[in-house]
Parts: structure tokens; C-alpha cells; sequence
């Protein structure tokens, strides 16, 4: 015997094999560990209407990550909508039926993408917005410039437009024998009412469909649907010799030709200019930084809800 403990010269947790006795195995159970919770698609209500509306909603469906609901107000018989989303058509019963329907659908975001003279539709949005707190996105194209060679004349209302209209001498024919002039209307059929008082002006109207209600006594409508070229608007405007333009500042290239037209006539054009959009609102011109705001929403909303549900898997 030297003194010395053969089981204190053992290292602790080493004694079971020392002594010959079984060695626990390590544990194979993975540790805990947290991961994020899957991404949820970000629930968008689309208000459509406009080659914007529906160029935005595809490229949303091709990225993915996003479901759609694309709303037209069914005041066309036969919309152009777009393929892979929920469509709904008809109104929302104002800004109360509206922030209704984004409580009840548990809308993310709201893109307003309507036409840009769609006042009414466009404050809706922005009251039940404002009212329920889901974000809301403006998407308008730019209005046109007046280029080199136009004569435009600015009215700032479709009211402003009547006694103007009524009051317009053809520069052309201000002493032939039919001195009224000839209007080429492309306000839309919903405003031709506007006119149903005028009795002078004799008026072309080209509108989608065949509009109803009062009208102008002296009319000819011609239904027809963009884009058009400027062939076919000069040739246009030469068979009825037109000796103005009246058109709302709506923008882009699908209806832009018949300004290309009457400037190459020397026709005088009459501009009504656009509403503003919803203040206090964040307003875009193209679909580009509208899929960027988006993406960054969702992006933003499912980091959130990662964090807050803390969600842990085997």
C-alpha cells in the first residue's frame, strides 16, 4: 500500500468505466432550435381599372409571395381583368362598406390603381384606409405634356368645360355656313350628360359602350376600345372634320395618338385637367416601385410576426 486512493486517482465522470461498469451514450436528441414561422402571403386588395392595374397584378402573381384581390367597379360589360386572381366586381357601399370589406378579408395593403379621374373611388380608399390603419398606395401614370406644335387649352373641371365648349368658334370655319363647331369627345360616356344642355356644338363621342341618359341633342357615337394609332386618329378626325379635341389629362400611350394627330391638323385641343390624388398617401407612377413598396411590406410584416410568435421546432 503506497496511500494512495486507486479511486481518487480516477478522473470524475470516468469512474463507471474504471470500474468496468457501462458508459452512458451520448444523447442523439437535435436541440431545440427556433426557425421563422413560413411566410404568409400579403393579402392586397387591387383597385383596378387601368393597363397599370392589371400589369401590376401579374407581375405580383408571377413574384409570388402576394394574393390578390383585383376589384373593377362593373361599370363595363366585358373588363379586361387580369388571369390568377380573385376578381371582384361592383362598388363597396362608400368608404364605411369599404373599410368593411378590408376588416372582413383581413386586407394587408391597398393599392389604389384606378383611373386617374376616378375621384370618388380614390377618396373612398383613402378614408377606409385611414379608418382601419392598412397601409394604402396611390398608382398613377403621368398626365401628358404639351409638346412643340400643340394648342392646348386647360379647363380645371368637366363643369368648367360646357360653357366653353358652348362659346367655342372654329378657328377654321368661324363664317361657313354650319359655324357650330364639331367636338370630338373623349371624356367618356358617364360625362356626356355634361353636354345634354348644349345645343349649338354638334359632338362625336367615342365611348366603350353605348351610353344612356340624357345626351346632347346633336350627337354621333362610335364605339370603340384602345389603343389606337395616329393613322387612325387623323383619319378619324378628317372624315368628321373635327375642329376640337376634348379630352381629360388621363396619360399614357393607349389613347395618347389622337393628341400626336390633332397636333399634325393644327386642331385645337381643350385639356381637363386631372383631380389631385389623396393626400397624405404615398403615390407612384409605375408598377416597378409599387411591387417594390409591396414587397418590402410583406417582407417587413412576416419579419414581425416571425419575431412575435417565436416559433420553435424539433
Amino acid at each position: 500500500m503506497n496511500g494512495t486512493d486507486p479511486a481518487g486517482s480516477v478522473p470524475p465522470g470516468e469512474a463507471g468505466e474504471a470500474a468496468g461498469g457501462p458508459t452512458a451514450a451520448p444523447s442523439t436528441r437535435p436541440a431545440l432550435s427556433a426557425r421563422p414561422a413560413p411566410p404568409v402571403p400579403l393579402r392586397v386588395l387591387l383597385l383596378g381599372g387601368t393597363g397599370e392595374a392589371r400589369r401590376l397584378a401579374l407581375a405580383l402573381t408571377e413574384a409570388g409571395g402576394f394574393d390578390v384581390a383585383y376589384s373593377l367597379a362593373g361599370r363595363v360589360r366585358e373588363p379586361r381583368v387580369p388571369p390568377s386572381c380573385r376578381v371582384r366586381i361592383g362598388g363597396f357601399g362608400g368608404p364605411a362598406g369599404l373599410a368593411e370589406q378590408l376588416r372582413s378579408e383581413r386586407i394587408d395593403a391597398v393599392v389604389d390603381a384606378t383611373h386617374p379621374f376616378a375621384a370618388r373611388m380614390s377618396a373612398s380608399a383613402a378614408t377606409a384606409a385611414a379608418a382601419t390603419g392598412v397601409p394604402l398606395l396611390v398608382l398613377r401614370r403621368p398626365g401628358w405634356t404639351a409638346q412643340p406644335g400643340d394648342d392646348w387649352r386647360r379647363v380645371p373641371s368637366l363643369p368648367t368645360l360646357t360653357d366653353l365648349i358652348d362659346r367655342f368658334v372654329p378657328p377654321r370655319r368661324g363664317t361657313a355656313t354650319d359655324p357650330c363647331p364639331r367636338v370630338f369627345l373623349t371624356t367618356g360616356r358617364s360625362d356626356l350628360a355634361l353636354f345634354a344642355g348644349l345645343h349649338r356644338p354638334w359632338f362625336l363621342a367615342r365611348c366603350v359602350e353605348a351610353p344612356t341618359g340624357a345626351l346632347p341633342p346633336r350627337l354621333e357615337v362610335i364605339l370603340d376600345r384602345g389603343p389606337f394609332d395616329v393613322a387612325g386618329e387623323t383619319a378619324l378626325l378628317r372624315r368628321y372634320a373635327i375642329d376640337v379635341l376634348v379630352t381629360k389629362d388621363s396619360g399614357g400611350a393607349m389613347t395618347a395618338a389622337k393628341l400626336t394627330a390633332a397636333r399634325a391638323l393644327g386642331l385645337p385641343v381643350i385639356m381637363v385637367d386631372r383631380p389631385p390624388p389623396p393626400a397624405g398617401f404615398p403615390v407612384v407612377s409605375d408598377i416597378a416601385p409599387a411591387t417594390h413598396w409591396l414587397t418590402a411590406l410583406a417582407t417587413c410584416r412576416n419579419a414581425a410576426a416571425g419575431a412575435s410568435s417565436g416559433a420553435v421546432t424539433a
